[in-house]
């Protein structure tokens, strides 16, 4: 009796009843799409890292270097110095440029060492560096940058050739000549981080004891341990960030929440107050309007699902190099802040239509 007339009463507005689903399906969308796309970005740059197939990672010992971004400040000589370690089977340095506007990197590689230590770039199109201005880019950034082999790209105001285009997945998206990035930002004889392959892995944690050894305050890290750093948590201000998304995410569903529950109350003046002269108790009454807040949260958690696969198909269609991961955790997560904010915003309407006085109810026109 009391659900159909929760169903009644949705059906009754249909329009009303439409925006509020939509409302938060939106709301949903914005806090699916927002945490996808920042867990998408740092996974798959986790999963570039592990295809380099190395054991140990080096960087700097200072924060900002230690980000291995834009910067180079370790010694080139320590790659001869640590692939001479009996334990090592080899090592190869590289330097990095972050690349903002595009949130990608360019990487100068050593590429036949790079090529031993990964197992080899799977080239599409084209082949590896044969001259100092070439570069080899993967799929995602031929497409978001519509570049083919032989073409032409600028970096630092400068040509580079496109020799090669591979499959993605493999520490970069841009691979140029370790020398010529060196040359062109002042950083000859330096490297931003070391990668070091080990000839038994299992052995890993005793290397890395005696690195740090040998290199007091560097940051040595198994990759293992490297790749789980890329998690919203440990990126400065990103967890801030999410937080006010999905508190104006919240903030949207609960006003239009309100104001719809509200405006069915004044609707329903006369109703309540019959409902109240038969006998309803105000629980009843809060009761009514409790189930239509949580069928119509339950309604737009769908809709913002579905949404939020719309919105991963426009943005990684528009722009390759975005990654957007739709994880299911979050959208139980994000479910329930939904409905949190739904029941929040139908609290003042419900409870008002409990205090109703079934007299003047009655005489409401």
């Amino acid at each position: 009796m009391v659900n159909r007339l929760v169903l009644q009463n949705l059906l009754h507005r249909p329009i009303r009843t439409l925006l509020s689903v939509v409302a938060v399906g939106v709301e949903i969308t914005l806090i699916l799409t927002v945490v996808g796309l920042s867990q998408g970005l740092l996974e798959e740059a986790s999963r570039r890292n592990r295809g380099v197939g190395a054991d140990i990672i080096v960087r700097p010992s200072t924060t900002q270097a230690a980000m291995g971004l834009s910067s180079a400040e370790l010694s080139e000589k320590l790659v001869e110095k640590f692939a001479s370690m009996p334990r090592v089977s080899m090592a190869t340095g590289t330097t990095v440029y972050m690349l903002t506007n595009y949130l990608t990197t360019i990487t100068g590689v050593d590429m036949d060492a790079f090529s031993r230590m990964s197992g080899g770039l799977k080239y599409l199109a084209g082949g590896p560096f044969e001259q100092p201005f070439d570069a080899v880019i993967d799929q995602v950034w031929a497409e978001q940058r519509k570049l083919q082999v032989g073409q032409s790209m600028e970096l630092w105001n400068r040509q580079f050739r496109v020799a090669g285009i591979v499959e993605p997945g493999k520490l970069s998206r841009i691979f140029i000549p370790l020398t010529t990035m060196q040359d062109l930002l002042g950083w000859r004889g330096k490297l931003g981080q070391i990668y070091i392959k080990l000839k038994n892995p299992d052995e890993t944690p005793a290397v890395i004891d005696e690195l740090k050894a040998l290199l007091p305050g560097y940051n040595i890290f198994s990759m293992a341990e490297f790749t789980s750093l890329f998690s919203i948590n440990n990126i400065a201000g990103l967890s801030t960030f999410i937080r006010v998304i999905i508190g104006l995410a919240v903030t949207i569903g609960f006003l239009v929440v309100m104001l719809s529950m509200y405006t069915a109350i004044l609707e329903r003046t006369r109703e309540i107050g019959i409902l109240k002269s038969l006998g309803a108790s105000q629980f009843y009454i809060i009761g009514i309007v409790i189930r239509e807040t949580f069928l119509l949260a339950l309604l737009g958690i769908g809709v913002g699902i579905l949404f939020s696969f719309g919105a991963q198909g426009i943005i990684q269609h528009r722009f390759p190099i975005l990654v957007v991961s739709l994880h299911r955790d979050w959208w139980f997560y994000a479910g329930l802040i939904a409905v949190g904010g739904a029941m929040l915003g139908a609290l003042y309407p419900a409870v008002r239509a409990a205090r109703q006085d079934p007299i003047a109810a009655l005489a409401y026109e």
